[in-house]
């Protein structure tokens, strides 16, 4: 089992990138393909800790769902963090984390910082 975990949607060029940008690191991790296998609301928080991050941080504000949860700018971390466990596409990606510590992989070098 790797002590590397990735939040990965193979759909999305980022994620893509910085899954190879681990392997070519010599880094296999483990893959948790989170639009299939939604986290939930405590599993989220759990990496918002890691990110040193807020649910306004890690939401995709231009994805439909967004606007038909109601969400806004002022909306609050926790009716975020209950509209991401419930649409998982409303997630930034890609997520990888590592121990205690995670990065966001946009840019996917971000990446590097953490496996470095």
């Amino acid at each position: 089992m790797s002590d590397v975990t990735i939040y990965h949607n193979p759909r999305c060029s980022k994620s893509r990138t910085t899954l190879a940008l681990l392997e070519e690191n010599g880094v296999n991790p483990d893959v948790v393909l989170y639009l299939e296998t939604a986290p939930s609301a405590q599993d989220i928080s759990g990496l918002l800790v890691k990110l040193n991050m807020t649910a306004g941080q890690l939401v995709r504000r231009g994805e439909d769902v967004y606007k038909e949860c109601g969400l806004n700018k002022g909306s609050s971390d926790a009716l975020v963090l209950a509209a991401m466990a419930e649409h998982p596409k409303l997630i930034e990606r890609p997520i990888v984390v590592m121990g205690d510590r995670a990065v966001l992989g946009r840019p996917p070098e971000n990446v590097l910082a953490l496996i470095g």
